[in-house]
């Protein structure tokens, strides 16, 4: 009688002062990252209502791709560079910043901007683009330890001189290895995950700019790279607990896969291959695999899901024979231990820089009338892969969600026009989940690369490189609704640009996305319709987040535009709510 009289008065406050505050605690709003916000003050019927609740202008304008975090009132964003700002999640006043201190002889490996921030009870913690490890005081924003994750040991590739008939001979070579951190880390069970970028990253063949990562490389020979990783450090002490190598220490070489699923030929040497095991017998110490994914948790099992990136050198693969193990996964890891459980490898002995970038999400999927847990990840390749999380099996792969030419081509003297290509079908953008619709939405890209292989003179002959670089046929973006029990793309919607930056999808029957013209726009969940659209003075690559503050719903996205993509850069930080007369509906 007791329990029901105190729960009866809970319910009564509640009703009575509205919903309870609701922040968005971790990158993915939680360790599944689903980005699924259950508050429904905002909804289908009155989205259309919208209006500005605050703006911050940052001060730093530059590629911009941060989560926002809220946690008890206060919002707390990594900028550009790894400046760190503290603000009143109500109202955009500014309570304390973090300026970072770069080192100044960092090779960056990936631009200037990391994608977010962890907190757990007093700690705040990011990893920062010139490989470190920050520890801070979520109430003053002062340090309280500083780690680094890699050493910044620069390794650069010979090719200083091409042959003058090379349509590069006249472009800046510029680059080598350099590492940083992307991903936003995570907190579980006292430790802070984070994982390096950049490692299998070549030479980039045009104006030096650290900003500019994904233009035309050049790969030549193998020994310029380095392994790749995920470590786990203590949360009080910085100290490291684990780490996991993303290149296999024995057998690196795999099964020598000329095939994926569907049948699909991956237009391989098989033979040359494996000629060239004993000629090149140490490629695994420079083997790449980038860990650009914020990772998830299944909590019950305490199983950490990641992916991985492309292998090193990036687009040439005469020096690493085999399948390049574990490199373009999705890596399933004891939480505690950091031991393989099982990978998934999407696209063995990658030469098309199809990286494993957008972050893997937790639900359960329902397939064959079974309840599977699933971990599902929207692949550089164009499709959504949906995984038994238990024992790494491919329940299904969803239908194309970008156009698809020469997928698995090679590259060619003349040219090879691929798509989706390096900049893939979906890149770093996180997807959402709305279970209750059993829908997926996913960002995606189309955008053809073309695939050109060159020929430079050496002392001992002849070498061949390949090198990437965007065309001049139309581009455009694709939000797509895909089915999680079938793989059927449910709806699409269309934008004049691709889409970078991800979703938020919402209880109240909405998907928030950006776009690259500075427009941010609010989309029905069931049908693709649009039914919101505001505009800022810079592209919105970055992914929504939606809280609740004093029966008040929000919705947060920075604004920073993106140099790779020639989007308008700029600083924002906006935030939007419904009218204070419309709070109550």
């Amino acid at each position: 009688m007791l329990k029901i009289l105190f729960f009866s008065s809970l319910l009564f406050f509640i009703t009575s002062c509205g919903q309870p505050d609701q922040g968005w605690d971790s990158y993915g709003q939680d360790l599944t990252n689903q980005r699924f916000s259950r508050i429904t003050q905002i909804n289908k019927k009155n989205v259309g209502e919208l209006e500005a609740a605050w703006q911050v202008q940052t001060g730093v304008k530059a590629t911009f791709q941060a989560t926002p975090i809220v946690h008890k009132g206060i919002m707390y964003v990594s900028l550009p560079l790894n400046n760190v700002v503290a603000l009143n999640a109500k109202t955009g006043d500014e309570i304390w910043r973090y300026e970072h201190e770069l080192n100044p002889n960092w090779n960056l490996c990936c631009g200037p901007s990391n994608r977010g921030v962890a907190i757990k009870g007093k700690q705040l913690f990011f990893g920062t683009v010139d490989a470190r490890l920050i520890s801070l005081n979520i109430k003053t924003g002062e340090k309280i330890w500083d780690v680094n994750v890699v050493k910044n040991t620069v390794q650069t590739e010979s090719i200083n001189d091409l042959d003058q008939s090379d349509s590069n001979s006249e472009k800046k070579i510029s680059g080598g290895t350099g590492v940083g951190i992307s991903m936003a880390p995570i907190v579980y069970k006292g430790k802070v995950i984070i994982g390096i970028t950049g490692v299998g990253y070549g030479l980039h063949v045009g104006e030096e700019d650290d900003d500019t990562p994904l233009g035309a490389v050049v790969g030549v020979s193998g020994n310029y790279g380095r392994s790749g990783f995920l470590a786990a450090y203590d949360i009080h002490s910085g100290q490291k607990i684990w780490q996991f190598n993303t290149i296999a220490e024995t057998g690196w070489e795999g099964n020598f896969s000329n095939f994926i699923e569907d049948g699909l030929t991956l237009n391989r040497d098989i033979y040359k291959e494996k000629a060239n095991l004993e000629k090149y017998p140490n490629s695994s110490k420079f083997g790449g695999g980038s860990a650009w994914t914020t990772p998830a948790v299944d909590e019950e099992t305490d199983t950490l899901f990641f992916g991985t990136g492309n292998p090193s050198p990036q687009m040439s693969a005469e020096t690493r024979p085999g399948d390049n193990l574990y490199t373009v996964s999705i890596v399933a890891l004891n939480a505690e231990t950091g031991k393989l459980k099982w990978y998934y490898q999407q696209v063995p002995h990658d030469i098309w820089g199809y990286d494993v970038a957008s972050p893997p999400v937790l639900f359960y999927a329902y397939h064959n009338n079974q309840v599977i847990p699933a971990v599902a990840q929207a692949s550089k390749t164009g499709w959504l892969y949906i995984i038994n999380r238990d024992t790494g099996a491919l329940i299904l792969k969803s239908e194309a969600f970008v156009p698809q030419s020469n997928l698995f081509a090679g590259a060619s003297k003349e040219g090879t026009i691929i798509y989706p290509g390096i900049l893939g079908g979906s890149n770093w953008s996180p997807i959402s989940i709305n279970s209750d619709l059993n829908l997926a939405y996913v960002s995606g890209i189309h955008a053809p690369i073309k695939y050109t292989l060159h020929e430079k003179n050496t002392d001992n002959g002849t070498t061949e490189y390949t090198s990437s670089e965007p065309t001049n046929d139309p581009q455009w973006g694709l939000l797509s609704a895909i089915n999680l029990s079938t793989g059927k793309i449910q709806w699409q919607y269309k934008t004049p640009q691709p889409l970078i930056g991800g979703t938020l999808s919402t209880k109240g029957g909405l998907v928030f996305i950006g776009e690259g013209n500075g427009n941010f726009n609010a989309i029905d969940a069931s049908t693709g319709n649009l039914l919101w659209q505001t505009t800022v003075d810079a592209g919105v690559n970055a992914p929504p987040i939606s809280y609740m503050i004093e029966g008040e719903q929000y919705i947060a996205v920075v604004a920073g535009g993106n140099k790779i993509m020639g989007f308008p850069q700029g600083d924002y930080i906006n935030v939007y709510k419904l009218p204070k007369s419309d709070n109550k509906k």
